[in-house]
């Protein structure tokens, strides 16, 4: 097996210990893909993996004991956990991963080429540049972070709190990115389109960045290949997207950040002038919103989703 670099190890040790997914009991016989496992589907494909690459993460995690957790949230977008380390360290080891754009935004160094430097203006475009690539291939991307706790503050026997947060979530140190390929079912492209000859709006409401979610929503016809958005015709003019009216483009992608400052009017006119839309980055309490927001247009509103954000106790 090939000789690791220190920042593949740390990304790694990030995806293995910030990971609630485990391996259900008695398949040791069976391959790791084949292994069934209890968890969510993203932190499952980190878990295989990693388990692919490291190998016994399951006694990986019991060597390297989690003191504090903080799950991940669609609000906060990021999930942390705190261990105590068997690699000799004296100090508790905080990991993180999540949206790639909230964990960068919480890192002020990051680890590159095994040395930890300062996050500067050219590494954030690196980054902007990567996470574009990968979201614009319709793969998933989840970014990692880790941080050394002060051992004469944070001692083994110190009680971390995670609803007032008595320990650092900022100032970390950036490790890197993971992308997966979360395929649409092969039923659904024909689904929209059968929903689409019978006169149905189609919308596409997920918890996805933008690019990512607007190529998936293209390779299954949510979005049509001739249609266009006012961030593409941004891009072919090269001028900012504030400077682009909304009624020339027939697509839209909204990200969740805008409905949150966007007034009722705004809102129920960008839905009855598109008939192509996209809801990004939003959360449980969006998604409920945007339902109610189609129906008090007088809109029959049916809605389908099998991720946890979409269950009844989220949209209630």
């Amino acid at each position: 097996m090939r000789d690791r670099s220190e920042t593949e190890e740390a990304l790694l040790r990030c995806a293995a210990l910030c990971n609630r997914a485990e391996f259900k009991s008695g398949q040791e016989e069976l391959s790791i893909l084949k292994r069934e496992c209890s968890g969510d589907a993203s932190e499952i494909a980190l878990l295989k993996f990693a388990e692919l690459t490291v190998g016994k993460i399951m006694e990986y995690r019991l060597k390297n004991t989690k003191i504090a957790e903080i799950p991940f949230n669609s609000t906060n977008k990021y999930q942390i956990s705190i261990h105590k380390t068997a690699d000799g360290h004296d100090s508790l080891l905080l990991v993180m991963k999540g949206a790639p754009e909230k964990i960068l935004d919480a890192c002020s160094t990051m680890l590159l080429d095994g040395k930890e430097v300062k996050l500067d203006n050219q590494h954030r475009a690196d980054f902007n540049a990567a996470y574009l690539d990968l979201g614009g291939r319709g793969e998933r991307v989840l970014g990692f972070a880790d941080f050394r706790l002060n051992p004469k503050k944070f001692t083994k026997d110190y009680q971390f709190d995670t609803e007032k947060v008595n320990f650092p979530i900022e100032g970390l140190r950036f490790v890197g990115l993971m992308s997966m390929i979360d395929p649409p079912r092969a039923a659904v492209p024909s689904a929209v389109a059968t929903c689409r000859t019978a006169g149905i709006k189609v919308v596409m409401v997920t918890g996805d960045h933008p690019i990512t979610a607007k190529s998936i929503a293209k390779s299954v016809g949510i979005i049509s290949e001739d249609s266009i958005t006012v961030e593409d015709i941004a891009a072919s003019r090269g001028c900012p997207v504030d400077k682009v009216n909304y009624h020339e483009a027939n697509a839209a992608v909204i990200h969740g950040s805008d409905l949150r400052t966007m007034t009722p009017e705004h809102f129920y006119e960008l839905i009855n002038h598109y008939q192509e839309i996209v809801f990004a980055r939003t959360s449980p309490q969006q998604k409920l919103m945007i339902v109610e927001g189609f129906q008090k247009q007088g809109q029959i509103v049916a809605v389908t989703g099998d991720g946890v954000n979409d269950s009844p106790e989220h949209l209630c």
